[in-house]
Parts: structure tokens; sequence; C-alpha cells
């Protein structure tokens, strides 16, 4: 009896893939590795939660890419779609992993360094949906806050039609050339088309969604309104894709914890895949190339985006410090606590030095105090003298904030308030509100162990202040009204700035102000005069207004340069 022909192996992509990644053969970053780690458990586990894990449904999406779908642009114009690996491990989780018959996944969140090919990736997946998921009138929609920016991603899905024999012969577009507005696929009654907030109000029902560019979504308004869509669909899928963000109370922000918690194992949501690029905490792309391939997983498979124009952009942000966190914010997924801070971290990092309040005990120092509504931080910053005069001015913060709570707060403003409680560099009141009383008394205490020459306030809530001192016979050292315009603020920040770039200021590592030196942003008059903006900031800035208006103080008391009249000896006649 002869034995029957085996039937070939499929092959499993995403399963290698992941096994790759974890032996260290393909280089990816930390939350790619819990990505992968992730599947390759649920492998052992997910049937349990109803979950399983078909083979055939993940290669067919893969050959629905690379067979049916093209590529555009440049010297890919026309291409066959093939997936790097990267995108290969996405498109066959997503179809992949089934509940029952449906897929399992219904929130796929993608961040990449910019240039990585997540953009044809997300229109392959609205392509899919359009012509290939079985979906009676599917609406896809490419989705975001200005219908501008909608049509950037619905462009690229545009040329795949063009390009795909497959696609050209079944899809009907309605406009020409750049005007088209909407791929119809009349053999199920199905469109493709963008959309943005603006004009999304007539209650779309997407099967497919595809949001870009997260990290510019100011609310969660484009996200919100294609989710709230999807409860009538069967299996519905919201693609997100984004680069990575400036300030994690932001949509992107949320979405990109999560979606690393859900990695990770720390949250349990069998619905959301989360694939997210980013460097191991040791990694400097700025000194290493070799882990540049961490937030570009294409430069492992093709020169995409290119080692080349990646050395570009680093020399550049070298010799232009303003454009470094925008660097390592797109392209290598760092993410920064502002889109254009106003202190980078190549500026701030070299002014740390080794020093306690202690230490510096019975010098001059000017102050500054930034007083909070009842719920926000509170802060007090002195600038210390330097025990020789070539030394540099020393920066000792104080922060206070409601007891009550605080860990509200924390998630809130999605920063560590317990932990910084905990270690000494947070202080708490007690109650809902900061007790200005309990301030008062600990600036007093805190202003007995320096010569403190004065304290520079802004006039929003300081009459309590006042007024509490007086009832209690307190008396501080002299108040100086410093205003938060561009007239007080300009020529403080523009002393605060030299005096960090000539590092004839330290600091020593406090975290609070730390973070908001990182949030610190600027906004300028039409003279070019500049003050921090708690507006524009997406985190906390208070420590680093109260340095700045003390560095205003000690600028306008002993580092004004002597007038020409005093100079040139001119006398009034």
């Amino acid at each position: 009896m002869t034995a029957r022909p085996r039937k070939p192996r499929q092959v499993d992509r995403v399963t290698d893939y992941a096994r790759q990644v974890l032996r260290g053969k393909i280089i990816a970053g930390p939350h790619v590795r819990a990505a992968c780690e992730r599947h390759l458990r649920d492998l052992e586990e997910a049937s349990t939660r109803g979950l399983t894990w078909s083979l055939p449904m993940a290669n067919e999406a893969i050959a629905f890419f690379e067979e049916v779908l093209r590529l555009n642009g440049g010297e890919y114009e026309g291409q066959p779609f093939i997936l790097q690996g990267w995108q290969a491990f996405i498109v066959g989780s997503i179809y992949g992993w089934l509940r029952g018959e449906v897929r399992r996944f219904r929130v796929i969140y993608v961040e990449t360094g910019k240039g990585s090919g997540k953009s044809p990736l997300a229109a392959g997946v609205g392509m899919k949906g359009l012509t290939a998921d079985g979906e009676a009138r599917a609406e896809i929609y490419a989705a975001a806050t200005k219908k501008d920016q909608a049509m950037i991603l619905f462009r690229d899905a545009v040329a795949m039609y063009s390009l795909s024999p497959e696609l050209n012969k079944r899809l009907s577009p309605s406009g020409v050339g750049e005007n088209v507005w909407n791929l119809a696929y009349r053999a199920t009654g199905s469109w493709f088309r963008p959309i943005s907030a603006d004009d999304g109000q007539s209650g779309p029902r997407p099967h497919v969604a595809l949001i870009d560019e997260v990290h510019e979504h100011k609310t969660v308004q484009v996200v919100e309104m294609m989710r709230a869509g999807t409860k009538s669909r069967r299996q519905a899928l919201i693609f997100m894709i984004t680069n990575s963000g400036a300030g994690k109370n932001t949509p992107c922000g949320m979405y990109h914890d999560y979606a690393c918690e859900v990695a990770s194992g720390k949250r349990l949501d069998d619905s959301f895949f989360g694939y997210v690029c980013a460097l191991d905490d040791d990694d400097d792309p700025f000194t290493d190339e070799t882990c540049w391939a961490k937030a570009n997983p294409s430069l492992q498979f093709a020169n995409l985006p290119g080692v080349q124009y990646l050395r570009e952009q680093v020399t550049e942000a070298r010799g232009m410090p303003g454009k470094e966190s925008t660097v390592r914010r797109l392209n290598f997924c760092q993410w920064t606590a502002a889109i254009n801070p106003w202190i980078s971290e190549v500026v701030w990092r070299p002014c740390r030095a080794e020093f306690t309040a202690e230490q510096l005990r019975g010098r001059k120092a000017y102050a500054g105090l930034d007083l909070s509504s009842t719920t926000d931080l509170t802060a007090l910053v002195l600038l210390v003298a330097p025990a020789e005069p070539s030394g540099a001015w020393s920066l000792v913060p104080y922060c206070w904030l409601p007891e009550q709570d605080l860990q509200r707060r924390t998630e809130r403003d999605r920063v560590d308030y317990q932990a910084w409680k905990r270690d000494g560099y947070l202080e708490t009141t007690p109650g809902l509100a900061v007790s200005k009383r309990h301030v008062l008394m600990r600036v007093l205490q805190v202003c007995e162990q320096f010569n403190v020459v004065s304290i520079a306030y802004d006039r929003w809530r300081i009459a309590d202040l006042k007024q509490i001192a007086a009832d209690d016979g307190m008396s501080l050292p002299p108040l100086v009204e410093f205003g938060q315009g561009f007239r007080d603020m300009g020529p403080a920040v523009d002393a605060f700035e030299t005096a960090l770039l000539n590092k004839t200021v330290a600091h020593n590592g406090h975290p609070v102000l730390t973070w908001c030196a990182a949030n610190a942003v600027t906004e300028s008059d039409p003279a070019g005069n500049r003050k921090l903006s708690k507006i524009k900031a997406t985190g906390r800035i208070d420590l680093v207004v109260a340095a700045v208006m003390a560095y205003g103080c000690l600028a306008r008391t002993e580092l004004q340069a002597p007038s020409v009249y005093e100079t040139r000896e001119m006398r009034v006649i």
C-alpha cells in the first residue's frame, strides 16, 4: 500500500517572526518583544478564553497584500506589496486570531518611526475590508481631524486601486485624478472614502476605520466617532497608525501606554493589538546606529526609510539643538514631553551636578514662588549662590499638592506623584486643596536656612498668602511682583536659557523639576520676546516658571550690564 502524499506545511510567518525576535535574530525594542511574547503565550493559553489561531486565515490575508496590492512612489511604483517581517506579523495577527468565527482583534495600534511603511499597510487593510471580507455594505473610512489629513492616507488607497489589475476591474472611483473622493465596490454595495471630524456627524458605521497620525489628534473625537459606529458591525476594525508623540496626556499617549500594558500582560484585553516600536532605556540613537532598527523595523528588511536619511537627520540635530526633540520623536520613537520643548535634554542634562539643599545652607539665594489654584502644583524654587564667583548657581526646588485624590491626579497627569512623595521630592498638604497656610509655613522654614534676598511672585493668588502672613504676624523676605507677560518674562527667559547653555546654573536631577523642564514651551510676540506658556504645554511647568522668576530677579539685581552713562562718564549739563 502506498502512502498518501503529505499536504505541504503552511509557513507561519507570524509565529516565525515572534520567535526570531525573541531569539535576537531580528532586532526589536521592548514593546515589540512583549507583543511577540504575547503571541507565543496565547498559542499555548488563549484557547481557554475562547480564542483560536487560524494559520490559513493569516496566510490568506498576507496573500491578499502580496498578490493583489501594488505599492506606489519612486522605485516601488507598481511593485507587488511584499510584506516585511514586521508587517506580516501585524497582518497575520489581525486576521489569524479568531474568537469563534469572527476576528479577535477590533482595535489595532501601530507606532513606528517616520517612513517605515505604516500608511501603505493601513491602506491595504482598508482595501481588504472593502473587497475581501465578505461584508455587505461595508463602510471603509480614512479618518482624521481635518479632511486634508484624511486625504493623505486615502490617496495611498486610490494609488493602490489604480496600480492593481484586480482592484482596477472591480472598483469604481468617484472623481478624477487627485480629486477622487470615493471608491465603490458595487458587488457588495461597499465604499471607501475619507472622513474628518467636521463632516462625520451623519452617523458613520465603519466596517474598517483607518486613523492616521494619531499623535496629532488633540482630542479623542475622531477615534470615538469611529468606535461609536462599530456597534452594529460583527467584526469591525479600528486601525490606528502614528509616529511617537509629545506628552502622554494626549489621545496618542493614552493609546501608547495602553498598548504597552496589553502587550506586556499588565492588562488583559483580547480585542486590542499593539505594535509599538521603541528603544531600550540605555539606547542612544545619536551615538549608536545599531539600535535604529528598533524604531524603524523596515531597516532590517529593506532600505526604508534609509540609513543615509537617518544619518542626515542625526547630523542636523547635532548642529541644531532645536531639532533634536523632533528627530528623536519622529525618527527614533522617543517620546518628548512637548512638541517643541524649550529646554531639550541635550541642554538640561549637562547642567546636572551632585548637591543637596543641606550642603548649600546659609548661602545667598533668590526665590521664585508660583502659587497654584486650589488643586494644582504649587512651586517654590531657590537659586542659591555658588561658593566661588566662577561657579554655577544651584536650583533647589520645593513643590506641593493636596493629599486627598493624589492617585486621581497621578492618573490624570500620568506621572507617579505617589513615588515622588515617597522619595521626598513632593510634599502634600491636608485636604482636597493646597493649604496656603501650610505652604507659607514651609516657605518660612526654607527661607530660614538661606539668606534669601527676595521672593519673586506672580500676583495671582498672592493676596491670600500675604493676608495669612499679616494675620499671624509672620515676616517674609522682600516680595517682588513678577509679571507673567512678555515684559517681565522675556528678559528672564533669555537670561535663564543663556545660563543653561553656559552651564552657569545647575540642578541635581530633581525629578519634578526635570519633568517640568521637559514640558516647558514658550510663545513669542511679534518682536520676538518670549514667555512660558502653560496653555501650550502638555504637562505641568510650575517649577520651571518659579525657576525663571528667581533667575529674573538675580539678573535684574546682579547681572545687569552697567549703563553707558556710567561707563562713559557722561555728565548732565
